[in-house]
Parts: structure tokens; sequence; C-alpha cells
């Protein structure tokens, strides 16, 4: 049985996205945020603290846009994934990558500065830095979306899945006014999918059942 270790829409949030509209069975874990602070056992199971966390087998994986790449080509075949021999093989490595290395991290750095640290620690310079920076970066999406349904392949990926967990962190951090209009209508489609809705409420089912409180912001 496939492990995922979560928090409630944190970037675990993609592998999650992933299994679902895979339809693979698995053991949602859902601790608290952040973990290294509130779960100090889960050291012992992923050594950085963070999440995701994924035990598949004997693979052992923490990055979340690996981890959907993993889960398409593991346990494929899946439309999920783009193959090697497609046209579109690049743009959906680059958006696997682009998704968390360019769009999410910025984020993390939004959310630290702003609203993490006790109020005598924050950067409200450093805040605002970084959210240019991110809707910066977002030009590539706005770019993509604009031109079509996906942003590659001509359907639905996992690339999908990637960035619009970058989409869906811009709109809990309060980013939401400020996203272009072809990138929160493409979202708009992204949200409406099965997969994505069994997602949100399996996250939100595990955490009630295990008391787990709310998620990272």
């Amino acid at each position: 049985m496939i492990q995922l270790y979560h928090c409630t829409s944190a970037r675990s949030f993609r592998p999650l996205w992933m299994l679902e509209e895979m339809g693979l069975p698995y053991e949602l874990k859902m601790l608290p945020f952040p973990p290294r602070a509130f779960e100090r056992s889960y050291f012992e199971i992923n050594p950085l603290g963070t999440v995701p966390f994924l035990i598949d087998g004997a693979a052992r994986m923490s990055e979340s846009t690996a981890i959907c790449h993993w889960l398409g080509v593991k346990h494929g075949p899946t439309p999920l994934v783009v193959a090697p021999d497609e046209p579109a093989y690049a743009a959906y490595l680059n958006w696997l990558f682009m998704s968390d290395a360019t769009l999410t991290f910025p984020q993390t750095l939004i959310l630290r500065y702003r609203m993490f640290e006790p109020k005598e620690r924050r950067q409200p310079q450093v805040a605002d830095d970084y959210e240019k920076w991110f809707l910066g970066r977002l030009r590539a999406v706005e770019i993509a979306t604009g031109q079509g349904d996906y942003l590659c392949a001509g359907r639905f990926t996992a690339a999908d899945i990637a960035v619009g967990y970058a989409v869906m962190l811009a709109e809990i951090i309060g980013l939401g006014p400020q996203l272009p209009s072809a990138v929160t209508q493409w979202w708009a489609r992204m949200k409406a999918r099965p997969g994505f809705a069994q997602a949100m409420a399996a996250q939100k089912a595990v955490a009630k059942a295990q008391n787990i409180p709310a998620g990272p912001v």
C-alpha cells in the first residue's frame, strides 16, 4: 500500500491529487504543520521533517513533483504523464521543475516573512520582493494558459497538477486578486475536476479522523 505523509494544503497536495486522478489505493497520514515542530517522531520516518513523504515499496521520496512523475511512470500507463517520444515531453518536464523551484519557492518566503514569523521578526520588504518575484514568473503560466486548455500536450497532465498547486497556494496566501485572468480561468477548470474535489475531501476527512488541526495557513 502506498503511504503519503501530508499536511493540509501543503505541497504534499500535489501527489495526493495525482493519486486521486489515477485512482490508486493509498494510505493518507496527516500531520500537524509544520511536522518538524509538532510531530518530532516524524524525523524517524523522514529525516528532513518535511512533507510530502511517500513510501511506495522500497521507494522513499520527499519531492512533490518527483512523486507525481514517479506515480505516473511506476503505476501507469496514464495520460497524466507525457512520454519521452511525445513532442511536449520537454515542456512537461520543464513545468514540473518550474512549479516548485520557480513558483512555489518564493511563496514559502512570503509565508514565512509575512505570516509565520513572530511579528518582531517579520520582514515586509522580503515578502513584498518575493511576491513580485512570483507574479513575474507567473507570466509563463499566463502565456501558456492563454493558448490552450492545458499547460502542455493538449491534455490534463501532472504538469497541470504541479503548477495548479502553486496557483492554489497563491490564493491561500491572498494573491488571488493579482492573478492574470487567463490563469484564474485555467485554475477554475482544474479545480472543477473530480480528482481535485476528491483530494480536498480526503485531506479533510482524514485530518478530522486523526484529529489534526488546520493546514499551513
